[in-house]
């Protein structure tokens, strides 16, 4: 017998997470419960399951919840996280509502997995956008100690959900023939996509800075466990199906050398470095999102373009790609729930 686990949401992140779980077979009994806002039939990890509506009963027995629904007042795990405590369950949510609360662990595996402990039965999985630049930066804060970081996203359509690649695709045929008056859902993004950047992810906030940039500030420096940290990000979306895109910059209280960084960071978990020289094309190599449509690369985080910031003395510049549903959201909700078996907190 496996362990009893009810997913609740199936949008992208949600049949992302039910795959991982059988592609890494994780002790689970299979198929896993499935809840959303209505019972209905669902393909998820290439088979047929039945969706559940969500209600108290979908909870009974859970060893495990894994949270994948609607964020806000009215989202998944605001309405049933204390069901599921209830039931003794131990609960992962992949939504932004409880990142930043002071008895939640936001958790990242290859980071900073010591925060979980016996009594923090309800973990938080990061922002999107957050999760690959900590697996990046974290090995070179702990050699040489970030004091300040950069960051310029250029965040896949995939991160709004299941719509973003649809307006793409849609705009895509006629954007080719002429980019004028593009017909477009201000509900999807504020601006046509299609040839297009639009340098604004979620709500505007204080200073004029968006929701989804001061997500990066504020889950960074808990995941680092480091409030001192000076921070700043610009996110942008950008006409790209699957896979963000960072430009970042870093300076750190000790000099790091780019070849001592990038030994860092082949060594790091979760990390593949592309960045070789390439004398024959006069460049060296680097990771784009389509190179995560290769198996090997489907799961980590590829960093490229590694030098020495020529406006800072002890400064660095590096280029990190990632999946951002699978290891942006799906992936690292599976890896915290295989880290609790690991731990013998979870047992199958």
């Amino acid at each position: 017998m496996g362990l009893k686990v009810t997913v609740v949401g199936v949008g992208l992140v949600g049949e992302a997470i039910v795959s991982c779980l059988k592609e890494r077979k994780f002790p689970c009994e299979w198929p896993p419960r499935v809840a959303a806002t209505r019972e209905r039939p669902e393909t998820l990890a290439g088979e047929k399951m039945l969706v559940e509506e969500t209600s108290a009963g979908s909870f009974n027995g859970a060893d495990l919840v894994l949270f994948a629904g609607q964020e806000g007042a009215k989202g998944a795990s605001v309405t049933w996280r204390e069901t599921a405590e209830r039931c003794g369950a131990w609960s992962i949510d992949n939504g932004r509502d409880f990142r930043l609360a002071a008895d939640v662990p936001l958790v990242v595996p290859e980071v900073n997995s010591g925060a979980i402990t016996p009594k923090t039965r309800f973990i938080a999985s990061p922002n999107c956008s957050t999760i690959q630049m900590v697996v990046a930066l974290a090995p070179i804060h702990r050699a040489a100690k970030i004091k300040r970081i950069i960051v310029a996203t250029y965040q896949a359509t995939s991160g709004w959900g299941m719509r973003g690649p649809q307006e793409l695709r849609a705009q895509t045929p006629k954007a080719l023939v002429s980019q004028e008056n593009l017909e477009f859902d201000p509900k999807v993004f504020a601006r046509p996509i299609a040839f297009n950047c639009i340098p604004h992810i979620d709500q505007f906030v204080d200073g004029d800075y968006t929701r989804e940039e001061m997500k990066m500030v504020h889950e960074t420096r808990k995941i680092l466990d480091d409030s001192k940290i000076k921070i700043s990000a610009t996110t942008v979306r950008v006409p790209v199906l699957n896979g963000h895109g960072e430009a970042v910059w870093v300076e750190t209280a000790k000099k790091l050398s780019a070849d001592e960084a990038r030994e860092l960071l082949r060594k790091a978990p979760g990390i593949v470095v592309i960045d070789e020289p390439d004398p024959a094309n006069n460049r060296r190599t680097y990771p784009t999102p389509l190179d995560l449509l290769k198996p090997e690369y489907k799961d980590v985080t590829l960093v490229g373009r590694i030098r020495e910031d020529i406006s800072s003395a002890k400064g660095l510049a590096l280029w990190v790609v990632s999946d951002n549903i699978r290891k942006g959201a799906a992936l690292n909700v599976v890896q915290i729930a295989e880290e609790l078996l690991r731990r013998g907190l979870l047992k199958a």
